[in-house]
């Protein structure tokens, strides 16, 4: 019994000394793990997928990044999609049928053919003092009153929305209180508008609504107010118009660019393309290539007709300093010789940005003295 007591105590005591080869390991692996670990371990797994997942993030998008040009390259149209927005149709659920219900109750809504298969919705809003002569007038009054002693404003819109958009509409109300008719409309693919856009399509479609209003006008001034992108189809039409010798009596550009290239160039939309290997290649030679070219610098070289250009220094879509440079261009234009040429900036501290210079208390002045005071104007 001794020995085998002997021989147990033996046993126990055995860890005390030197561990046998190899133990150490074995013996440090059965050791409880210090109290504190678990809880020091689990924060950092879960700091390490977080970085992994955001790591994985930042990769798709990046990938997403360089992917997008040669999308665009691959398919062109995605880029025209991009210069036109025709598919953005601001505001939502209004009725292009009736005007009246963006306070427009002394306009009437058309419909015109320009070519086979495209129809454009049009609105003609007569001047404010026509206002109750107005209420209950169908299309054959509207038409006649394009006759009357009040001078045309035809206006081209910029991308995007529709003839019924906020900022549009409250302009109209300005001009048509200053003793303006105001005949607006969408181009082909634009509102209510059939047809699929393309830059001679938008031209073709402002000729045609400008020759409809030549055709009841009679001798009444008609002016070309292009705003934006507008500004593009206002200049191709009215180089259109000088070169068959039936040019307008005025063109006002608001908020203007020199050419698309450019403006596309200075686009917000472009900021984190913009220092992009290759950026001309992919991006605006594929503007260039699907025939769109807006070139409002080259067409004010061969318009024959007075020119005011307004543009607010604040404005962040088309910047100021391509409103500026278009004006440098056509000033000393031999076309505009015998024409007012006129460039009215915006303070940036008016707050006008890229379409609310119609909120101008200015503006009236600078319209009478640039076209010339309407002997109606004072009834307003």
């Amino acid at each position: 019994m001794r020995k085998r007591n002997e021989s147990v105590t033996l046993e126990h005591e055995r860890p005390a000394g030197p561990p046998e080869p190899g133990c150490s390991l074995r013996h440090s692996l059965r050791l409880p793990r210090p109290h504190g670990e678990p809880a020091m371990k689990r924060p950092l797994g879960r700091r390490y997928g977080l970085w992994f997942r955001l790591r994985k993030l930042l990769i798709w998008l990046l990938g997403v990044y360089i992917a997008i040009p040669f999308l665009v390259k691959i398919c062109p149209a995605i880029q025209v999609k991009l210069v036109f927005l025709n598919f953005v149709r601001v505001p939502y659920f209004i009725d292009l049928k009736r005007p009246q219900d963006q306070g427009l109750n002394h306009t009437y809504n058309y419909y015109l053919q320009p070519e086979e298969d495209v129809t454009i919705g049009v609105w003609h809003t007569v001047p404010a003092v026509l206002w109750k002569d107005a209420q209950g007038k169908g299309q054959p009054w509207y038409e006649d009153t394009l006759g009357s002693n009040y001078p045309v404003i035809l206006y081209l819109h910029g991308n995007a929305g529709t003839r019924g958009g906020d900022h549009r509409v409250e302009l109209y109300k300005v001009l048509s209180s200053l003793g303006y008719h105001v005949v607006t409309f969408d181009y082909r693919g634009w509102g209510d508008s059939v047809g699929t856009p393309s830059e001679r399509g938008m031209t073709y479609d402002a000729l045609h609504v400008f020759d409809w209003i030549k055709a009841r006008s009679g001798d009444n001034p008609v002016y070309i107010w292009g705003h934006s992108l507008g500004t593009g189809v206002a200049t191709n039409l009215v180089r259109r118009l000088c070169e068959r010798e039936t040019p307008t009596d005025a063109l006002i550009l608001e908020s203007p660019f020199t050419n698309i290239r450019e403006e596309a160039k200075s686009h917000p939309f472009s900021v984190i393309y913009r220092y992009f290997p290759g950026f001309d290649w992919f991006f605006l030679d594929t503007i260039t290539m699907s025939g769109i070219k807006f070139a409002n610098d080259e067409n004010v070289k061969y318009i024959s007709c007075s020119l005011l250009i307004l543009h607010a220094e604040d404005d962040p879509v088309v910047p100021f300093h391509l409103g500026k440079k278009l004006y440098n261009i056509a000033a000393p234009s031999r076309s505009f010789r015998d024409y007012k040429v006129q460039f009215v900036p915006f303070h940036r501290d008016l707050g006008y940005r890229h379409k609310y210079i119609y909120r101008s208390p200015e503006l009236p002045r600078i319209l009478r003295e640039f076209l010339g005071k309407s002997e109606h104007a004072h009834h307003h």
